[in-house]
């Protein structure tokens, strides 16, 4: 069997074993295994084919993966769905008092009430979005 063949063997084995952990290790590894398949199908010596491989697996997990780590997590506070409307700006689109009102919110038209019972907030106004309470955003503007 050809060395070239072993080392994409390994790089099989190694790609499909990063799925079982996720963390891209081995999937750095396989790349290596790949870049001494390379050198094996050029028929180097053995030596140069294990150097290669580890040069290789080196430098894809000190660069790459730190790279591809920081690339797919996410950000654990980030607000998602209704919690992300809390604290945006949104425009009175029909007056907002204690009993209800409208304003425009992430390009929708949401129903709205004031979070001052006191407040009366007119048309054109701009508000924060102070809490998500059923289907109604309820609403704060400080006064100008």
């Amino acid at each position: 069997m050809h060395a070239w063949v072993i080392w994409l063997i390994a790089a099989g084995v190694f790609a499909i074993a990063e799925t079982l952990s996720v963390d891209f290790v081995l999937l750095m590894i396989a790349g290596g295994a790949l870049a001494a398949a390379g050198v094996a199908a050029l028929a180097a010596p053995v030596a140069l084919q294990f150097a290669v491989f580890a040069v290789a697996a080196v430098a894809l997990v000190g660069v790459v993966r730190p790279m591809a780590k920081r690339r797919l997590e996410l950000p654990h506070h980030e607000r998602m769905g209704i919690e992300a409307l809390i604290g945006k700006n949104a425009v009175v689109t029909r007056t907002v008092d204690q009993q209800g009102g409208r304003v425009k919110l992430a390009g929708e038209e949401w129903s709205a009430e004031a979070y001052d019972p006191t407040q009366v907030l007119e048309i054109g106004r701009t508000v924060k979005v102070m809490e998500i309470r059923g289907a109604a955003a309820i609403v704060w503007a400080a006064e100008p």
